[in-house]
């Protein structure tokens, strides 16, 4: 047997992520590999944590981007802040809240769930009547932006809610950082984790984090171990923080790093305030392309994602045969319901790089052909 190099096919991806990756992105990641204590190496990991600060709207110390996908970033902030028997509030409203209460209960924590209908914001009614019946609560959980449903969710009254309350807030950005108003500091968030392949365009494989001096505290006080090593901030941040000689933790991803600096330089010079704007303008020309097909949306307007557009499969049509019909025929990805949505509705995403007008006119023609 003899297999040859891998060559993938030239796709359009308008999906729930990964998001098209720039030729610019794509260059700086075949740049030539280094140490990963090599001195310029650990220039570049300085500028990554200013930039992904720019991005997070915060001047918290402790940021920087984990060596794995948005989910050990989820892992990160859980496996730090939570301790057995703490109780923690989650709120539920698709298929990554029922992730973040996996978390919880992995660390040995309670965890007290909110639930709303997906395709819903989460009610911060119903966590205050949570937090108000549970006082011993010490964390409160949410996602900003529900990527199975493309429902974003007031993030700044769901932490103000849990500061009244006395807890610390873990925030699911996943979907949201880059492509909607987020504002760590101003909204007063401990913890938050992202992903590099959404918003930021980059390859799939880093989680940027941020955790704010609250959160630390909690960390270093902590009475357990934290349970995963790899994880663990106290060792993490003697690679990622502090001036001058870094401690060797782990072989971080260099090249996907070059990535993440690449892509977050793109924000920086196109400017976050203008992303959120483009990512808002664009889903507005897709809309109006989807309801002049008859296409109706998931999410009530207030509710919607700029960059995650979930829409209900028109009657009669084969979920399956289009979206295998539009990879094959046309390169174009668009994603799938998931959970009790799945065979319902489509995720058209509209996430950085590949939020562009020519992508959603394609897109628009290439469903009307095809359905």
């Amino acid at each position: 047997m003899s297999i040859s190099s891998f060559h993938p096919p030239r796709r359009i991806l308008m999906g729930p992520g990964p998001s098209d990756v720039s030729e610019s992105v794509l260059a700086a990641m075949a740049r030539p590999t280094v140490g990963h204590l090599d001195p310029s190496f650990i220039t570049m990991m300085d500028e990554v944590k200013t930039l992904l600060q720019y991005v997070f709207q915060t001047k918290n110390e402790l940021t920087f981007a984990v060596s794995a996908p948005g989910s050990a970033g989820m892992e990160c902030c859980f496996a730090n802040l939570v301790e057995p028997g703490d109780k923690v509030i989650v709120c539920q409203n698709g298929v990554f809240g029922g992730r973040m209460k996996e978390n919880v209960e992995r660390c040995g924590g309670v965890a007290v769930m909110v639930q709303d209908d997906w395709g819903q914001a989460v009610d911060p009614q119903k966590l205050e009547e949570a937090l108000i019946q549970n006082p011993d609560a010490v964390l409160v959980a949410f996602v900003h932006a529900e990527t199975s449903t493309g429902a974003q969710s007031d993030a700044k009254t769901l932490v103000e809610l849990a500061r009244k309350h006395g807890c610390l807030a873990i925030v699911d950005a996943v979907t949201s950082l880059a492509g909607t108003p987020l504002k760590v500091d101003e909204w007063q968030i401990d913890a938050i984790y992202s992903g590099s392949q959404k918003c930021l365009s980059s390859s799939p494989g880093l989680s940027p984090v941020s955790f704010s001096p609250r959160a630390a505290e909690k960390i270093s006080k902590r009475q357990t171990k934290v349970q995963s090593w790899f994880l663990d901030l106290n060792l993490v941040m003697g690679y990622w923080g502090g001036e001058g000689k870094r401690a060797y933790h782990h072989t971080a991803p260099v090249n996907c790093l070059y990535g993440l600096h690449e892509s977050l330089v793109i924000v920086q010079d196109e400017g976050l305030e203008n992303a959120w704007e483009r990512h808002q303008s664009n889903h507005l020309l897709l809309r109006q392309g989807l309801e002049q097909m008859g296409i109706s949306f998931l999410v009530p307007e207030a509710y919607r994602l700029p960059q995650l557009n979930t829409v209900f499969i028109p009657e009669g049509v084969d979920d399956a045969a289009v979206r295998t019909q539009l990879l094959t025929d046309y390169n174009l990805e668009i994603g799938a319901g998931l959970g009790a949505l799945a065979g319902k509705v489509w995720r058209i995403g509209l996430m950085g790089h590949a939020s562009k007008q020519a992508n959603i006119d394609y897109c628009l023609s290439s469903l009307k052909a095809v359905i």
